[in-house]
C-alpha cells in the first residue's frame, strides 16, 4: 500500500508540474494576444483621403455628416441592415480608410461591381477612393448591382424595408498572389466590419483576393456582398456555390446581430471566435448538435464573449447550416488562421493544454483504481 501511494504521489507531483507550465505557456500567450490586438487596432483607421466631387469645397468628415442616418439604419429591431435610403451624402467627404490599405496597382486587372442607382457625381467619389479614375471607367470589367438582386440575396434575412430602394454599395476586386488569403479596405462603411467581410467571403469560397468596398456616403454595407460575388466571378469565371453564398449572407447578418451585444473592443474577437469554431466544424470535430452547443460554450469562454440564450441559438442555426453544405473548407481554415496569427492565438498550445487536462485526470484516477486493486 506504501508503495502505491508513493506512486501516486509522484503521478499527482509530476502532472501538476506538468499543468503549471503550460498555464504558464497559455497566460504568455494570452498576453501576446493582448499586445497583437492592441497595435493591430491602431490599423484601422489611418488613411485619410479628401474628396471633392466638383460640386462644393468644404472638407466636412462624413461620420459627421451621416450621424443621423447611421443611427437610423444601425438601430433596427434585429440588429442588421442594408437600408442605403435614408443618409444623405455631402458635397464633399473625408473618409479614413479601414482595414488592410488595399491599393489598386498600375499592374493589377481590377474587376468592378458598382452600385447601380449612383449618381455619376457619386461614381466619380467610389471611383476616387478606390484608386481608379472615372474618365478610365470604360478600361475596365465592370457590373452594376441593381436593387432587386439586392432583395433577391438579402430578402430572408433582412426587412424589405432595411435592405431599401437604392443599390448604392460598390466593389472591387483583384487577383492576390496564391496563398495570401484576403485583403479588405472599406470606405464610408459604417455597419459591416472588415473582419465580417473577410469570414463571410470565406465561406461563400472567395480566396485570395484584394477587395475594396466603398459608398459616396456613410451606409451599413451588407449589400456589398453582391457586389463582391458578381465581381470574383468575373475575375476567376468560377460559379460560387448557391448555399455556401446563402450561409455567407445568413453569417454576416448574424455576426452584426451578435456585435450588437457586446462591447465594441470585443468585435474582433467575437469575428476571431466564429472564425474559430468554423475551422473546428471543417476539422470534422463538430458532429452532432450537442458537440456544437459544447464548442461554443468553450469558445465564448476562451474569447471572453458573453452570450445570451439567443445569441447561441443563433450560432448554433448558423453553424448546422455550415455543417450540412458544401464548404470550400480550405478558405475557413486559412481565414481562422489569419484570426489566430492576427490576435496571438496559438491553438496548437490550446489544444495541447487541454489534452493534458485530461491526461492530468486520467492519471488520478488510474491512481486511485490502483489503490484498490
Amino acid at each position: 500500500m506504501k508503495n502505491r501511494l508513493l506512486k501516486g504521489a509522484s503521478v499527482l507531483l509530476a502532472t501538476a508540474v506538468l499543468l503549471t507550465s503550460q498555464i504558464s505557456t497559455i497566460s504568455a500567450s494570452n498576453s501576446v494576444a493582448q499586445t497583437s490586438k492592441g497595435e493591430s487596432a491602431n490599423t484601422d483607421n489611418t488613411t485619410s483621403t479628401s474628396i471633392n466631387d466638383g460640386t462644393g469645397d468644404k472638407s466636412v468628415e462624413s461620420t459627421t455628416t451621416d450621424n443621423t442616418a447611421d443611427d437610423s439604419t444601425n438601430s433596427t429591431p434585429n440588429g442588421a441592415t442594408s437600408n442605403e435610403t435614408s443618409s444623405t451624402p455631402s458635397d464633399t467627404t473625408d473618409v479614413k480608410q479601414k482595414g488592410d490599405n488595399v491599393t489598386i496597382d498600375k499592374n493589377d486587372k481590377p474587376y468592378l461591381s458598382l452600385g447601380a442607382n449612383l449618381t455619376a457625381d457619386q461614381q466619380r467619389t467610389v471611383l476616387q477612393l478606390m484608386g481608379i479614375s472615372y474618365d478610365k471607367l470604360g478600361d475596365y470589367d465592370v457590373n452594376y448591382v441593381n436593387n432587386q438582386e439586392e432583395h433577391q440575396y438579402l430578402d430572408s434575412y433582412i426587412s424589405k424595408k432595411e435592405i431599401g430602394s437604392r443599390s448604392l454599395s460598390s466593389v472591387v476586386v483583384t487577383k492576390a498572389e496564391k496563398g495570401t488569403g484576403l485583403n479588405v479596405s472599406t470606405y464610408n462603411i459604417g455597419y459591416c466590419t472588415v473582419g465580417m467581410y473577410k469570414n463571410a467571403l470565406a465561406t461563400a469560397g472567395i480566396t485570395d483576393a484584394n477587395i475594396i468596398v466603398a459608398a459616396p456616403f456613410k451606409i451599413s454595407g451588407t449589400a456589398a456582398l453582391v457586389g463582391a460575388f458578381k465581381a470574383y466571378k468575373d475575375m476567376t469565371g468560377k460559379e460560387l456555390d448557391k448555399d455556401a453564398v446563402d450561409a455567407s449572407l445568413d453569417e454576416i447578418v448574424t455576426t452584426g446581430q451578435l456585435e450588437q451585444n457586446v462591447d465594441g473592443d470585443k468585435k474582433e474577437d467575437l469575428e476571431a471566435m466564429i472564425a474559430d469554431l468554423k475551422q473546428q466544424i471543417a476539422n470534422g470535430d463538430l458532429k452532432t448538435e450537442n458537440d456544437i452547443k459544447q464548442a461554443i460554450d468553450e469558445a465564448s469562454d476562451k474569447y471572453k464573449i458573453k452570450l445570451s440564450q439567443e445569441d447561441i441559438d443563433k450560432l448554433i442555426d448558423l453553424l448546422k447550416k455550415f455543417k450540412d453544405i458544401d464548404i470550400d473548407w480550405g478558405a475557413v481554415k486559412d481565414q481562422a488562421q489569419a484570426w489566430a496569427d492576427k490576435l496571438g492565438i496559438n491553438m496548437t498550445n490550446a489544444s495541447s493544454f487541454l489534452g493534458k487536462i485530461v491526461d492530468f485526470f486520467k492519471a488520478i484516477w488510474e491512481f486511485i483504481v490502483g489503490l484498490f486493486s
